[in-house]
């Protein structure tokens, strides 16, 4: 039996490209070893079949982030375990080609309460990740809030003018009634708790809150628990 050798190798001789082309391929999730996509560029080989896409492209892979529609009573910290393969959205028309390594040391970023759902980005990306992080207190979020209790004019104006919650003051937030039950709300800088607080102040209860947008990148018609990707280009 032949030695095995790095797969790398084997797809730089099979092409007649350079060993860092060849890596770009394997990691782009073209190349297949007896039928099975590998993505690592040591893996060995000896007589297997190894077989390159037609359609490959050469270039490194970007890392990925994506869009997950966390459900209620989810741990804003476990999101990433529901992002798998089973769960990608049918129809994401995001462009990105699904790849094993998409779903390896995805970051959980702008905090959801857990008995919220809605919508919570997972990425690879340091660029999201520091616009997420450095800016957030300047990214409007917008969340649909179901409340009961009772209402009169001034109900509003006492929800989005609260001023202050654990010690901390609170800048004037935008809220308003989508129907008799749910108020919506474009808000900055929400801290945990906050829209509770915001609605008891109101002498409201909160009954569900839902996260429908992180600056421009909405939730959109996604089901719960199911994710798809940010395309490419696109910003918070």
């Amino acid at each position: 039996m032949s030695e095995p050798i790095r797969l790398a190798k084997r797809v730089a001789e099979l092409t007649g490209c350079s060993r860092t082309e060849a890596e770009q391929y394997i990691e782009g999730g073209w190349v297949t070893v007896d039928g099975e996509t590998i993505e690592t560029p040591q893996h060995p080989v000896t007589t297997e079949r190894v077989e390159i896409d037609p359609a490959a492209e050469r270039g490194a892979v970007e890392p990925a982030t994506l869009l997950l529609h966390k459900p209620q009573g989810v741990a804003w910290q476990d999101a990433p375990a529901l992002a798998t393969p089973e769960a990608h959205m049918d129809g994401d028309d995001s462009g990105v080609r699904p790849l094993k390594r998409h779903f390896h040391r995805l970051t959980p970023l702008v905090p959801l309460d857990d008995e919220a759902s809605g919508l919570v980005v997972l990425s690879q990306d340091g660029r999201v990740w520091r616009r997420l992080s450095e800016d957030y207190a300047q990214i409007e979020q917008e969340f649909v809030v179901e409340v009961r209790g009772a209402t009169d004019p001034y109900t509003l104006s006492r929800i989005g003018l609260v001023a202050a919650y654990r010690g901390q003051g609170l800048a004037p937030c935008k809220v308003s009634w989508q129907n008799e039950v749910r108020l919506r709300f474009a808000i900055k800088n929400v801290q945990p708790g906050e829209l509770r607080h915001r609605c008891r102040e109101g002498g409201l209860d909160v009954v569900s809150i839902r996260r429908l947008r992180i600056g421009r990148v909405a939730l959109s018609k996604m089901p719960a628990g199911q994710w798809r990707y940010l395309p490419a280009g696109t910003r918070f």
